[in-house]
């Protein structure tokens, strides 16, 4: 499939057509905005919006007003081809802070390579209980430096209560977590999602993220998904290029309260 098309298509499965990924939110269409609602601990935002410059700054405003009135932080997840074509601009005057950029990037799941051999003494292990999602969050914080409490109460909440949408592997190393990430699965869509991947530092560059992407993909292919998309940061992409991923657009997190 062409990329404009394949992004047209994530566009309107995962985006337009988006479903509630935890217990607890919900999915509200606004006048030209997808959002999701949830728990404090969700995470809240706009997925999709379709607007004009005539309407961007009432829309902008509208969203903030909810958000607020709820209580929440949120995301605004724009992307590139978004409109207007200056609604990074329009956020930022309102108030929001940019994160980096990351590529929206697709392959086809049963394309991409079966396996991919591990260093000598590590292992993947699915994730299924509270002992595997403490590993996987100690992995995210050690990779990343950021706190991981929501990722593991997002995680656990997931796997308790729809687990066929997630499904999570950590890699060992003699019995200590130093690679993991998870797969999100959307039921009756052509996607499922990689997201978290990340190795601690001592044990980047042996192979094991393009492992754990070769085992998600796999999954997500028995599973019945054409495609595996992931938002990768810019140390990401050309591993990914090499496995045969395409760039379908940019997508930037604009960060509110």
């Amino acid at each position: 499939m062409e990329p404009q098309h394949l992004r047209d298509l994530y566009d309107r499965q995962l985006r337009r057509e988006a479903r509630p990924d935890g217990p607890g939110c919900r999915i509200e269409h606004v006048g030209g905005v997808v959002r999701q609602t949830g728990p404090a601990h969700a995470w809240n935002g706009v997925l999709w919006s379709g607007l004009t410059a005539a309407d961007a700054d009432r829309a902008v405003a509208a969203q903030i007003d909810h958000y607020r009135a709820a209580g929440l932080s949120f995301e605004w997840k724009l992307y590139a081809h978004d409109t207007p074509g200056d609604l990074g601009a329009r956020l930022a005057a309102a108030g929001f802070t940019a994160d980096p950029p990351e590529t929206l990037m697709a392959a086809e799941a049963a394309a991409l390579p079966d396996a991919v051999p591990l260093p000598a003494g590590v292992e993947l292990r699915a994730v299924t209980d509270a002992s595997g999602v403490r590993q996987v969050a100690e992995v995210h914080q050690r990779a990343f430096g950021t706190d991981s409490s929501r990722l593991e109460r997002q995680l656990l909440d997931r796997l308790a209560a729809d687990p066929d949408t997630v499904t999570a592997v950590v890699a060992l190393a003699d019995g200590e977590p130093v690679s993991a990430a998870r797969l999100e699965l959307c039921p009756g869509t052509d996607f499922a999602g990689l997201w978290g991947g990340g190795t601690v530092e001592g044990w980047r560059g042996r192979g094991l993220y393009r492992a754990l992407v070769a085992h998600r993909a796999r999954i997500a292919a028995e599973r019945g998904h054409h495609y595996v998309q992931v938002d990768a940061a810019d140390t990401s992409r050309p591993i990914l290029e090499r496995l045969g991923f395409g760039a379908l657009s940019t997508t930037t997190p604009y960060l509110y309260g």
